[in-house]
């Protein structure tokens, strides 16, 4: 199971697994498959959440400061 590998390999087995599969799938089927799929998924969001929840999720991220410059 999933801990007796990460206690056996440790968790960048599953970073290097990970990546493994994001470039076979970059392969085979083109970089222009992860915009396809990211459109899905924020049409899904939308559908879902409604068009609030990207306002209210960019609220939440100005307030942790990203950013912000250094000096404020």
């Amino acid at each position: 199971g999933g801990q007796a590998v990460r206690e056996k390999y440790g968790p960048q087995f599953y970073s290097k697994i990970g990546k493994i599969g994001g470039d076979t799938v970059k392969e085979k089927r083109g970089p222009h498959f992860y915009a396809e799929i990211g459109k899905k998924g924020g049409e899904s969001t939308k559908r879902h959440q409604g068009s609030e929840f990207y306002s209210k999720i960019g609220k939440k991220g100005g307030e942790r400061g990203r950013g912000a410059s250094e000096e404020e």
